[in-house]
């Protein structure tokens, strides 16, 4: 089965579930909410993976479900997730293995195919209101992927959790997970998990498909259809092996970051291009696949995504939240949004330095948010060909205590090497330096800091566990 036709298949099961005709649950596989490229296709590939192979004693369907709460399958998702959608095509159209799987890396063609192959949250809820069961409960079971956390306690159902506001009424039941990240402690015990459920927690290796790579490989899984004798089955193969490489090339800047590659991410590696070379070895065409070229396009469309967007949404295209309880027991909420360009860059698109504050603040109220801090991250390379990335936090009210939690996390952050700002990008922007440092950097009114971060290693996996145990110190 191609990876189109698989998700095409797992979308008709998903509409069985929503209908009542099927007995049980299918298993949905769930990234994190800030839904990025290694999110999305950790979900997609686990879930093609383990499709009626896991568990191991009853087998069942997998759903990849992408944690966008806002955003349908179609167009939209094109516009605000197109490294996506260029890894979806690359992977799959070069060949296409079937007439019907042709599409274009285009607004209206790749719309057409994802509102036809892709779930998102938002679909599942819109689904329930088009089923009116706003009122019923519906029980499912999750595998988490790139995530070890879903959100909140489920109402009246013991052991279960939800997405909140986001997915009223979907009691999830964790089945398994495979994640990268922290360990929230939030995952049931392996032994109460059905019988072969992988519970892979790891901090450290680049990418999440990486672990989920080397697992389902380490089953067996991808091999027995690779050494089939069928072509097809070494071209289908092949197509979901592409789609895996992608974040972790993207992940791990195609394997030159060496403060993110780990010998996980190269084992993965070395499989998957395994994988894709005995394609290639069955393939009739002369013109054979180009992994730089591959990572250049996909990396081209995730630096270029931002330009399609508002403010609004470059906040919150890579976002995570966080709460945690201060020694006075009261819950500080954090936002965390990451942007793959500078603070000038952002800056401009805001209009300016004023109507980037008041946009941040917006942001931090809008959506059912209540957020007592927001942090921007970006991550760039510089017209010098420079790494670079800057910090900018700010409380959004006048409250001390989380005050006080950022000076405890600013004081004790020293590996993070964070300096005064000045720009770095190299890029010529209609904006006072001087400007952006004294609207964004200062104590009076709403407080708020801008820097430099010199520790480039230190990505928001490092940086989100030292503001959050700040905040519980306070």
């Amino acid at each position: 089965m191609t990876p189109l036709q698989f998700l095409r298949q797992a979308r008709q099961i998903h509409l069985q579930f929503l209908s009542g005709t099927l007995s049980e649950s299918p298993i949905y596989v769930l990234g994190n909410p800030s839904a990025d490229l290694d999110s999305i296709i950790s979900a997609i590939i686990y879930a093609y993976s383990a499709n009626n192979r896991l568990p191991q004693k009853t087998p069942r369907p997998h759903i990849p479900l992408l944690n966008l709460s806002n955003v349908p399958a179609g167009p939209e998702l094109f516009r605000l997730r197109p490294e996506f959608v260029t890894a979806l095509w690359l992977s799959t159209n070069f060949p296409a293995l079937n007439p019907d799987e042709r599409f274009e890396d285009s607004y209206e063609s790749a719309g057409n195919l994802l509102r036809e192959h892709i779930i998102t949250v938002a679909d599942f809820a819109q689904g329930l209101r088009d089923r009116q069961t706003q009122t019923q409960h519906v029980n499912a079971d999750v595998t988490l992927v790139d995530w070890n956390a879903l959100p909140a306690t489920a109402p009246g159902a013991e052991g279960r959790r939800s997405l909140g506001a986001a997915l009223k009424g979907v009691a999830f039941r964790a089945v398994g997970c495979i994640d990268h990240h922290i360990n929230d402690n939030l995952m049931p015990p392996a032994d109460k998990l059905p019988d072969g459920q992988p519970v892979i927690i790891q901090p450290g290796p680049g990418s999440c498909a990486s672990l989920i790579t080397n697992e389902m490989h380490s089953r067996g899984i991808w091999a027995s259809a690779a050494s089939s004798e069928a072509a097809s089955s070494k071209l289908e193969v092949a197509q979901v092996s592409k789609l895996a490489l992608a974040p972790i090339l993207i992940d791990t800047s195609n394997l030159t970051a060496k403060d993110k590659v780990t010998d996980v991410d190269l084992q993965a590696v070395d499989v998957l291009r395994q994988l894709i070379a005995k394609a290639d070895e069955n393939d009739g065409r002369s013109e054979k696949w180009n992994e730089q070229e591959f990572f250049s396009k996909i990396f081209e469309a995730k630096v270029n995504s931002l330009d399609r967007l508002t403010l609004q949404e470059v906040l919150g295209r890579d976002y995570k939240e966080w709460s945690e309880s201060a020694r006075s027991g009261q819950k500080l909420t954090v936002g965390f949004c990451s942007a793959v360009k500078p603070i000038r860059w952002i800056v401009k698109k805001a209009g300016g330095a004023k109507q980037f504050m008041d946009g941040v603040r917006e942001f931090a109220s809008s959506e059912g948010r209540e957020l007592d801090a927001v942090v921007v991250m970006t991550a760039f390379t510089s017209d010098k060909g420079d790494f670079s990335r800057e910090l900018f936090i700010s409380a959004m009210g006048d409250g001390r205590l989380i005050v006080d939690g950022i000076n405890v996390f600013m004081d004790n952050a020293d590996q993070l090497q964070l300096v005064n700002w000045s720009a770095v990008d190299g890029q010529s922007v209609d904006i006072p330096d001087e400007e952006i440092r004294s609207t964004l950097d200062g104590d009076e009114g709403i407080w708020r800091r801008l820097c430099i971060q010199k520790d480039v290693k230190g990505s928001r996996k490092q940086v989100a566990p030292l503001l959050r145990s700040a905040l519980r110190e306070v």
